[in-house]
């Protein structure tokens, strides 16, 4: 165990991807509007969290790793906060700044716990500040172990083949987080982590864990990927590659709040692989991961002390 702490101390994870502002307002409600027929939150705390891509980094970096970040924001108020939530969290990072767009923020007004209302701020980057993102992800390359680049969907992976290309041809590993149903532009990724309606999405439905399993091995050959996991929500989560199919059944005891879970998953896999770990041990401890931040509101983190106790 202490071998692999040490290990993940040297590990160094490149993460790309869409990035954003996590925003909570917690207040309560003790009425309904006379306006319209909706509940009034009286806002009494707020809180702010790196989302997306960030949040994949800053799971990096609570496990005990090291971690780069390359993205686009805005050139506004919520990228300096994202950028400075980021730094402070150890996080080494490079946003790439278009004055055309607007930072992704995602705000959420919370009462007693619940989610009453998310409102979502959201552009999507120009190509000439992605172009400029690939060139530093091509110079970023030489000094990571492994590559996670996590779509949202929101843009700033319009170069993701290149990138996957480039990193293969330079042995490193790519995890991909993927979005929407057309995975071609993810093809020869190491390993893609959808859930399981963003795999429905793409495979179609199944009736049973045999159909699964020939459904997961198909899109593993058809897009030349070494292996597949399909996180499962309360089923847990199981992994596809050659000859070998792995299931873990859920770790955790009370879930809280799901929302950034994927990204604690995908973020764990490749620390642990840049450890020197193989993937069915790499996701044990993803799903040990998962486990705790379930548990947890809001977008959260899994602690090195956390994962290790």
């Amino acid at each position: 165990m202490q071998t692999l702490i040490e290990r993940i101390k040297n590990a160094k994870v490149l993460v790309v991807g869409d990035v954003m502002l996590d925003r909570y307002w917690f207040g309560d409600v003790e009425r309904i509007s006379p306006e319209a027929p909706v509940p009034v939150a009286r806002i009494t705390k707020t809180d702010e969290r790196a989302g997306g891509a960030a949040n994949v980094a800053r799971n990096v970096v609570a496990l005990g790793g090291k971690a780069k970040l390359l993205s686009v924001v805005g050139d506004d108020e919520a990228g300096t906060s994202l950028e400075r939530l980021l730094i402070a969290q150890g996080v080494e990072t490079v946003l790439h700044r278009d004055a055309e767009i607007s930072t992704t923020v995602k705000l959420r007004v919370l009462a007693r716990q619940q989610q009453l209302l998310r409102i979502d701020f959201e552009n999507s980057p120009s190509h000439e500040i992605l172009a400029a993102k690939l060139d530093d992800f091509k110079a970023s390359l030489l000094d990571c172990d492994v590559v996670i680049l996590s779509d949202y969907g929101k843009g700033s992976l319009v170069h993701v083949q290149q990138m996957i290309l480039a990193a293969r041809a330079m042995n490193k590993p790519v995890l991909v987080d993927p979005k929407g149903d057309e995975y071609e532009a993810y093809r020869g990724a190491t390993l893609l982590t959808p859930n399981r309606s963003e795999f429905k999405q793409v495979a179609g439905k199944w009736s049973n864990e045999a159909d699964l399993i020939e459904k997961a091995n198909q899109l593993r050959t058809q897009f030349n990927l070494d292996a597949l996991l399909v996180t499962r929500s309360e089923e847990g989560m199981t992994l596809f590659r050659e000859g070998q199919v792995v299931h873990k059944p859920t770790q955790a005891r009370e879930v809280f709040d799901v929302s950034g879970a994927g990204d604690t998953v995908i973020a764990t896999m490749g620390l642990m692989l840049a450890a020197g770990l193989d993937l069915p041990e790499a996701m044990d401890w993803s799903n040990r991961a998962a486990g705790i931040v379930v548990a947890k509101l809001g977008t959260a983190v899994a602690t090195n002390a956390e994962l290790f106790a």
